[in-house]
C-alpha cells in the first residue's frame, strides 16, 4: 500500500508523491506565485492544517516546512496534537522552523542602525529594499533580520506569531511521547536564516 505522506501549510512547495494541504485553493496559490510547479505525481487538497481529514493513525509521514512560526500560541498545541493524532505509530513527523536564538544573537550583534520605514511594493521587493537596507544583510537590526524575528509582512499569513529553539523542540516531543528528534541546520534560500530542521517518531 502507498504510504500517506501529507505536505501541510504547502503554500508554494508543493512536493512530489505528497498529499499537498493549504487553506488556500491552487487556483490562489499559483496567483500569488505564478512561477511555481506543481508536480504531476503529487495530490492536492484544500484543509485546515489544524483539523486534519484523515483518521486516527492512518498518515505515516506529516511534514510541514516553515509553517510553525506563523502559528499563534493557542494554536501551536493544536498542530502537534493533530500532527500526533493521524500519525501511526513509527510515522514521522518532519518539519522546519527558524532558528530563533541564533536570529536574537545575530540581532544584538547588529549594527542599530535605522534607516527608513518598510515597504511592500512590487519596486521595494525588488530591489530588496528592507527598511532601506537593500540587501538581506544581517548586519543592521532594522533591515532582513526584523523580518527574521517578526516574518516578511508582505500579505495575509507573512507574519511570525512563535519561535522555536533546538531545546524547545526537543520538550514539546518528550510532552508528546515522540522518540528524541533528529535536529540539524540549513540557510533559508541558501543564504539567509539559520533553520531547524527536525525528524521525529511516534513511538
Amino acid at each position: 500500500m502507498k504510504p500517506v505522506r501529507l505536505n501541510i501549510g504547502c503554500a508554494s512547495r508543493l512536493l512530489p508523491n505528497y498529499i499537498n494541504i493549504d487553506l488556500d485553493s491552487l487556483d490562489e496559490i499559483r496567483k500569488r506565485y505564478p512561477n511555481i510547479t506543481v508536480p504531476e505525481d503529487g495530490e492536492f487538497m484544500v484543509g485546515d492544517v489544524l483539523s486534519l481529514d484523515f483518521e486516527d493513525s492512518s498518515v505515516d509521514e506529516v511534514r510541514a516546512d516553515s509553517l510553525l512560526e506563523h502559528l499563534s500560541f493557542l494554536e501551536e498545541p493544536r498542530f502537534f496534537k493533530e500532527a500526533s493524532r493521524v500519525l501511526k505509530s513509527g510515522g514521522v513527523l518532519r518539519f522546519s522552523v527558524p532558528d530563533f536564538e541564533d536570529t536574537i544573537r545575530k540581532w544584538l550583534a547588529a549594527e542599530d542602525d535605522w534607516k527608513d520605514f518598510f515597504r511592500n511594493d512590487d519596486a521595494a521587493i525588488a530591489s530588496k529594499h528592507w527598511f532601506g537596507n537593500y540587501s538581506y544583510s544581517t548586519d543592521n537590526r532594522w533591515g532582513y533580520l526584523m523580518a527574521s524575528i517578526f516574518g516578511p509582512q508582505n500579505g495575509v499569513g507573512q507574519f511570525h506569531k512563535n519561535a522555536y529553539t533546538e531545546d524547545k523542540i526537543k520538550a514539546i516531543c518528550k510532552k508528546l511521547g515522540f522518540a528524541e528528534p533528529i535536529i540539524e541546520r540549513f540557510l533559508w534560500k541558501e543564504d539567509r536564516d539559520l533553520m531547524l530542521k527536525v525528524k521525529v517518531t511516534k513511538l
